[in-house]
């Protein structure tokens, strides 16, 4: 996880109601927020 990624995952921690929009699926299916709750994306199709 780099610096970015890291902002990114505080923020949805802070906003719960948030989502994240990304163009690389991977990366965010494998980051949690809070240790475990995984995060809303919107990222195109496989």
């Amino acid at each position: 996880m780099d610096l970015a990624d890291a902002c990114i995952v505080r923020m949805t921690e802070l906003h719960r109601d948030s989502q994240v929009i990304a163009v690389d699926r991977d990366d965010f299916s494998v980051y949690r927020r809070n240790g475990r709750g995984l995060i809303p994306t919107i990222a195109p199709p496989r």
